[in-house]
């Protein structure tokens, strides 16, 4: 039978890619979910870091996760779809140890990884080196699609000046990167602008209540990722299961209490924030003072439900 060199996962995973036709990469946090969107068609599934970190129970990037990360990784590369690994800033500063983490997860089969510039405190990391990052990545591991991520438009108060996107933007797709990612972006000019600039194919974040994907795809987008929605969405709807099956916890009003403010009501109430749920979590004191992507959930540029790949 003849068979097509040039037909593999990495290839196939790139060529999803396609601006004006993006598809829709959904997250999970376990093998089940992941297994369920596999077995329904989705072509690729990615993993969703804040979701890895609140099952585990500690905070969003922290270093003591790349072990979870990896062995998510490990058993959803069985499944009949690609697989995609958020690995949030790389876990290290120093790029031989996250080329060294993702030479680890290629070697299972893993075929995209996603890489935040975004820092603790809602700083960003020299362009300098978040290139250098990037290029340790793809020489060791050229096969694999690196998905570089800007925070401009996430992790502060207000979007930083759109120049400073597209200056990190080019840069790191001049370092190799093969896709773009602007969690963020709302503004269609500012989408367009972003697409006109850059070679490297753009990826956004789903908005709940924003725009469709295929309006995302008039605005010359390629990929769009569901980030921490689904297990955000998760966690409302088994608080509401959980409260609906207690008749005392419903008399009690159950739901006002500070350590469940981010659900807030029960029955029907919002999908609860990056930063809502970053809260609950060992050393983020509160949904304001939450590092990382949760500073930036907060903000209106992550407008809503959608708040929240923040880290994947």
């Amino acid at each position: 039978m003849d068979t097509n060199p040039g037909d593999t996962p990495s290839r196939r995973f790139a060529d999803l890619h396609r601006p004006g036709l993006p598809f829709v990469l959904p997250t999970t946090w376990d093998y089940a979910l992941g297994a369920l969107l596999a077995a329904e068609g989705f072509p690729a599934v990615g993993t969703t870091s804040l979701g890895l970190a609140a099952v585990a129970g500690y905070a969003d990037g922290d270093a003591v996760g790349v072990d979870g990360t990896v062995e998510l990784a490990r058993r959803l590369c069985g499944l009949a779809a690609l697989v995609s690994v958020d690995i949030a800033d790389g876990f290290s500063e120093v790029p031989e140890r996250v080329a060294d983490l993702v030479e680890r997860l290629a070697a299972y089969g893993v075929v995209g990884v996603n890489i935040e510039d975004g820092r603790n405190g809602g700083a960003l990391a020299d362009v300098g080196r978040q290139c250098a990052l990037i290029g340790a990545v793809k020489a060791r591991t050229p096969d694999v699609f690196v998905n570089a991520r800007v925070d401009t438009h996430w992790l502060q108060d207000r979007p930083g000046p759109l120049a400073e996107t597209l200056e990190r933007a080019t840069a790191y797709a001049g370092s190799g990167a093969d896709g773009i990612f602007v969690p963020g972006l709302v503004d269609a000019g500012v989408v367009e602008a972003v697409v006109g600039a850059v070679s490297a194919p753009l990826n956004v974040l789903f908005q709940p209540g924003g725009r469709t994907v295929r309006r995302l795809g008039e605005l010359g987008v390629a990929r769009v990722s569901l980030g921490s929605l689904l297990y955000r969405s998760a966690v409302r709807a088994a608080f509401d299961t959980a409260c609906a099956a207690d008749e005392s916890g419903r008399e009690e009003g159950r739901g006002g209490s500070g350590a469940v403010r981010a659900v807030g009501a029960v029955g029907g109430g919002p999908v609860p924030g990056y930063s809502d749920i970053a809260a609950l979590l060992p050393g983020v004191p509160s949904a304001g003072a939450a590092t990382g992507a949760g500073a930036g959930a907060a903000t209106g540029a992550a407008t809503g439900a959608a708040t929240g790949s923040g880290k994947h």
